[in-house]
């Protein structure tokens, strides 16, 4: 940018921030288990990180629902005036026990699903996940990294946490020792005796382990003795363990402090918890100040899975006749620490009400002067919804109200561009649609009076042509004879 448009982008940004300053930011935070006003340790700055997709089969709507509400809160802190710096895993070593009893990682099993390799299926099901994102109007983070492609990163990190003795070697894996932390429950409040056996990636009870709740660092003898990716290391041929890929790529990118850490509430324990626990003892501090969840989305039998029921992807939708915005708006309409019950019946709801929404935006004029005193009035209320703990259905109401707010067409559709900005609901489709519709109106004119003027010439009747032409040049409309015909043209 030249210097001009770089000082107009800070300007904007300040304005912006004191937009913020006069709504401030609260979200619930799992680790204090309560909404806080939201402070990031550097002033005008957000280092956020995302708990990416495990790329061994296409993503499910449930699945989605927590990356489209984490995109919602990225572009609400840009709204803000925040310069947010997003970072996103790409979970593509296969180490995670399947969802249903087959006894093998999901990687592996996905790869003998469909006969290819294990890094064909990733890099397959990486580029459908950003296809899907892409159709819902979910934003790619700054960053994306697939875990394949940090090795050095994780064994390094693996190594500190052995020297400071949190770490041990046991059966030939490297293990965290839970038992060196003061309160490894901090983000779950769980209970020791209330624990289930096993984790993610061990299902039966792993006898190596010096407590029940030590996961695993390092594998170089699992249950998946068939793993395709292995690598060296010190303690032997083998591959990462699932949670030691986040702190470590979230520390390269955004280093050693970090504001929000997001993902679903499934990710609460024990993924999260040990992010927390390895990471706070591979820094010596505090890591990470807020973490965000989202809720599950369940069909009438329960959380939406890919091993049960209708596999329910955006596609699938698609074929069905549904808008991705249909679904994007569904999740807006309900709040994201809510589980939300997905049915036919309620998104065929919101597909009419956003068909009337569209409607109604595409009706507002473009009109008068932009800049009106309402518009910063419905920018500091949009910013007191979504500041209001991400209140995204708020976020709609105040969206409404500006639709039947009396002002000028064209004010009305800056705020209503600035709250769609963060909403992602494609609402400028609404001022495309209706300016294809004046276009193919004003072709549909132009071509019945081409034909006119033909036919009079024909007839010899070169007044009645010439009455014509001078009745489309009024218009703005020139039209030229040519060899090939008549063509036009606007003025």
């Amino acid at each position: 940018l030249c210097a001009h448009a770089q000082t107009c982008v800070m300007r904007k940004r300040r304005a912006r921030m004191e937009v913020i300053m006069k709504a401030k930011t609260c979200l619930y935070n799992t680790l204090s288990k309560k909404v806080e006003e939201f402070v990031p340790n550097e002033p005008g700055k957000v280092a956020m990180y995302t708990c990416g997709p495990t790329v061994y089969h296409f993503a499910h709507i449930g699945n989605l629902r927590s990356y489209l509400m984490e995109d919602v809160l990225e572009k609400y802190l840009r709204f803000a005036g925040y310069d947010v710096k997003r970072v996103m895993n790409i979970t593509d070593v296969g180490h995670l026990s399947s969802d249903g009893d087959t006894g093998e990682d999901k990687m592996l099993a996905g790869a003998k699903r469909e006969h290819k390799s294990v890094m064909d299926i990733a890099r397959f099901y990486t580029e459908a996940f950003f296809q899907d994102c892409e159709k819902l109007r979910i934003k790619r983070p700054d960053v994306v990294e697939p875990a394949t492609g940090c090795i050095g990163e994780f064994i390094h990190m693996i190594e500190v946490l052995l020297e400071k003795d949190y770490a041990y070697v046991a059966g030939e894996n490297v293990y965290f020792d839970t038992s060196k932390l003061a309160d490894y429950y901090v983000l779950s409040s769980q209970k020791e005796e209330e624990l289930q056996v096993g984790v993610r990636e061990d299902v039966e009870e792993d006898t190596n382990k010096r407590n029940k709740t030590d996961f695993v660092l390092w594998f170089t003898k699992s249950k998946f003795d068939n793993q395709e990716l292995k690598w060296d290391s010190p303690w032997g041929v083998g591959y990462p363990g699932w949670h030691i890929e986040c702190s470590s790529i979230s520390i390269k990118h955004l280093g050693e402090y970090m504001d929000i850490h997001c993902g679903g509430v499934d990710n609460i324990f024990p993924h999260h918890t040990n992010e927390i626990a390895q990471s706070e003892a591979y820094l010596g501090h505090k890591w990470c100040n807020y973490w965000f969840h989202v809720n599950h989305l369940n069909t009438r039998g329960g959380k939406m899975s890919k091993s049960k029921g209708e596999f329910l992807t955006v596609s699938l939708l698609e074929d069905k006749g549904y808008d991705p915005m249909v679904y994007r708006m569904f999740c807006l309409q309900s709040h994201y620490r809510k589980p939300l019950e997905f049915s036919y019946e309620g998104l065929d709801n919101v597909a009419t009400a956003y068909e009337k929404l569209m409607k109604r935006v595409a009706a507002v004029p473009e009109e008068g002067e932009a800049e009106d005193v309402k518009v910063e009035e419905y920018r500091i209320k949009f910013a007191e919804a979504l500041g209001n703990d991400l209140n995204t259905s708020m976020g709609l109401t105040v969206l409404y109200d500006v639709l039947k707010e009396d002002m000028p067409g064209a004010a009305k559709r800056k705020i209503i561009a600035e709250m769609d900005s963060v909403l992602s609901l494609g609402l400028e489709r609404a001022w495309e649609r209706e300016e294809t519709e004046v276009d193919e109106e004003l072709s549909a004119f132009v071509e019945q009076k081409i034909a006119e003027r033909a036919a009079a010439k024909k007839e010899k009747n070169f007044a009645r042509a010439d009455e014509i032409r001078d009745e489309l040049k009024e218009k703005g409309i020139l039209i030229k004879d040519t060899r090939e015909g008549v063509v036009w043209s606007r003025e």
